[in-house]
């Protein structure tokens, strides 16, 4: 299926602050993780052009990581359609995807000797928050991720501890 745009130009005002919102559906198999993918770097570069908000290098590629984790566990466990909203105020951009499947995502207890399903742990390290709601179908992952590298990261991109 085709990316789908539902809210395609729907700018809203929350609260005084400006917030940029856009929407993608997908019927979700291996092909559209690469669109998802595009849609999250779409909209960051939008986010610059219309609003002159810049987000860094680090945080563009950790939103695409994030959505393709996201996305390949929609394909793992609930495929079939997958709504991806995405807002930003211009510090904070929250990524929210909705699936169809009823089971809530865990992260798998520590072994060094796993091979994959890391994906979870790796959006829950990169992310500001991560919460998951039941919905009436399905479920909702929602994440907030910083658009900025914060003051405690050195040059190499690292977290100093």
């Amino acid at each position: 299926m085709e990316q789908q745009q539902l809210h395609d130009g729907v700018d809203q005002e929350f609260g005084g602050e400006n917030t940029l919102r856009r929407s993608a559906a997908y019927e979700m198999a291996s092909g559209e993780i690469a669109r998802a993918r595009e849609f999250v770097r779409g909209f960051l570069s939008e986010a610059q052009v219309l609003r002159g908000w810049a987000a860094s290098d680090r945080a563009v590629d950790v939103a695409q990581l994030v959505v393709s984790e996201l996305a390949t566990n929609v394909c793992k466990y609930a495929p079939g359609p997958c709504l991806l909203d995405l807002e930003s105020d211009g510090a904070v951009l929250t990524i929210s995807m909705w699936d169809t499947g009823a089971v809530l995502p865990a992260a798998s207890p520590a072994d060094p000797t796993r091979i994959g399903r890391h994906g979870l742990e790796v959006v829950l390290m990169v992310c500001q928050s991560f919460e998951v709601r039941r919905e009436p179908v399905g479920k909702r992952l929602v994440v907030r991720l910083a658009l900025a590298d914060s003051a405690d990261r050195v040059s190499s991109g690292h977290t100093v501890w």
